[in-house]
């Protein structure tokens, strides 16, 4: 009975995090396409005073691209091939199956909404001008809110709950960390980060739950002995 109940409770909060992280990436678009000043010109104050410089050393441009490489396709690809091969040992064919889902998907779901919003890139030099792409969502912002997510989900029912909030600021330190480097490369806004830390976070939770893989799931890792 308890069990049911805090599995229960874990799922209403995680599609509660996920209605709200789809309401705040609605808002943020919103305000994109009808171009709504407030929103603009945070965005643009943001903009000029976290972007590096058109100026700025080959050091500093590699340490950046370094920094934000964890929200590509294929560092999540690379993370994940190990993970993949332990729960496929274990014949975790449901939880293999939502990492996978969740990992790869959300890039063309990316996509489509940065289609769909339209937004141009910052106009620096060597910045966002440099881009042809579109910029609202974020998809290394939404790429790295995804593989976080991923390991906290799969994580939690292994983890004492001290070190639960451990991960979580560990976690959270390292999506905010490559959603500044966006910003100080000068090819994101700040509202295409959060928009896109929302989707992240947002769309993890709800494949997880589609596939009944959130903590007490069927899809879920088992809970650590003791714990």
């Amino acid at each position: 009975m308890l069990q049911r109940d805090s599995r229960r409770t874990t799922t209403r909060r995680a599609l509660a995090a996920a209605v709200a992280g789809i309401a705040l990436l609605l808002a943020l678009g919103a305000g994109v396409l009808v171009g709504w000043a407030p929103q603009v010109r945070l965005d643009e104050s943001v903009s000029r005073a976290l972007y590096a410089g058109d100026d700025r050393s080959v050091t500093t441009d590699v340490l950046l691209e370094v920094l934000t490489t964890p929200g590509v396709v294929w560092f999540r690809v690379v993370v994940s091939l190990p993970v993949l091969f332990w729960l496929g040992t274990r014949r975790a064919w449901r939880t293999a199956g939502w990492v996978v889902a969740a990992n790869v998907l959300v890039a063309p779901v990316t996509v489509l909404l940065k289609d769909a919003f339209g937004r141009v890139r910052p106009a620096f030099e060597n910045g966002g001008a440099g881009y042809d792409g579109l910029s609202f969502p974020s998809g290394h912002s939404s790429g790295i809110a995804t593989l976080v997510t991923i390991a906290l989900v799969l994580a939690w029912p292994r983890l004492a709950a001290r070190h639960r909030r451990l991960a979580l600021a560990a976690g959270a330190g390292l999506a905010v960390l490559v959603g500044l480097t966006r910003m100080w490369l000068g090819v994101h806004f700040l509202s295409d980060v959060v928009g896109g830390w929302a989707l992240g976070v947002a769309w993890t939770l709800l494949v997880a739950a589609a596939f009944d893989a959130l903590p007490g799931g069927r899809g879920a890792l088992p809970a650590r002995e003791g714990s």
